[in-house]
C-alpha cells in the first residue's frame, strides 16, 4: 500500500538578518516568491502529497494575495504558526491527517532537489527518523574557557531539511514539553528516545538567511533552468 507523505513547510521567520522589511520567505527570486519555489519542489516530486504551510498569523492574508497575484494553485493547507518553531511544527502536525510519513522543511530552502527528497523519504521508511547532512568544508575552531583550538571537521555534520519521520514517531515526540534545547525536529525526536539516521544532504540545499544567500540561490536557479548541452 502506498504511504502518503505529509509535508510541513515552516515559514515563520521575520527576516531580521536580511535587513529588509519583507521576510525572506516572501522575497521574489526567479520570478516568484521563495515559498512558491519550495512548495513546487515537493509537489513535483511526490505523489499527491499533503502540503501544510505554517505562516505567522499576520502574513496569512498576504500569502493568499500573493497566490492570486502569481496564479499559484498548488493545493496546500494554511496553518497559523506559534511563537517558536516547536509550537509551529506542533500546530502543523494537527493537519497531517492519516499520512504515514511526515517531512518537515524550512520554507526558505527553495533549492531542495528531488533526489534529496526521495532519498530522505526512502530512508525514513526504513529507519523512522532521518535527517540530511553535509560535512563542513571550512576549517572550524572551538572557543572555550582556555581560549580556542582547532576541531576535526570530518567528525561534524551540518544539518539540513527535509527531516522525515514516521508519523507516529513525530507525533509522540511533540507530546514533550518545549525545551530551549530543541533546535530542530530531530532534537525533539531524539529527546523522545528515538535514534536519528543521517542521510546524504546536498550543498546546493541552501537556507536563505543573509543577503548573500539570495544572490547565490538566484544564480543556482538560473543555472538549473538553463538547458544542458548534448
Amino acid at each position: 500500500m502506498t504511504q502518503r507523505v505529509a509535508v510541513i513547510i515552516v515559514a515563520g521567520g521575520s527576516g531580521r538578518r536580511m535587513g529588509g522589511k519583507l521576510p525572506k520567505q516572501f522575497m521574489t527570486i526567479g520570478g516568484k516568491p521563495v515559498l512558491m519555489h519550495t512548495i513546487q519542489r515537493f509537489a513535483e516530486v511526490l505523489n499527491n502529497p499533503l502540503l501544510v504551510l505554517v505562516l505567522p498569523s499576520s502574513r496569512i492574508e498576504y500569502w493568499k494575495e500573493l497566490c492570486q497575484e502569481y496564479h499559484f494553485n498548488i493545493p496546500h493547507t494554511l496553518c497559523e504558526g506559534g511563537d517558536t518553531r516547536f509550537e509551529s511544527v506542533k500546530r502543523g502536525l494537527e493537519h497531517i491527517g492519516e499520512a504515514s510519513l511526515v517531512a518537515i522543511h524550512d520554507g526558505v530552502r527553495p533549492l531542495v532537489s528531488g533526489e534529496l527528497i526521495q532519498r530522505a523519504i526512502a530512508d525514513a521508511k526504513v529507519f523512522g527518523a532521518v535527517i540530511p547532512v553535509v560535512t563542513p568544508i571550512d576549517s572550524l575552531r572551538q572557543i572555550d574557557d582556555e581560549g580556542n583550538h582547532i576541531i576535526d571537521r570530518t567528525r561534524l555534520r551540518i544539518v539540513q531539511t527535509p527531516q522525515v519521520f514516521h508519523a507516529k514517531v513525530i507525533r509522540k515526540a511533540y507530546e514533550l514539553p518545549y525545551s530551549h534545547e530543541f533546535t530542530d525536529d530531530a532534537s525533539v525526536v531524539e529527546a523522545s528516545g528515538h535514534d536519528i539516521f543521517l542521510c546524504e544532504g546536498d550543498y546546493a540545499n541552501i537556507k536563505i538567511t543573509t543577503p548573500i544567500d539570495i544572490i547565490t540561490v538566484e544564480a543556482l536557479l538560473t543555472a538549473q533552468a538553463e538547458p544542458t548541452e548534448e
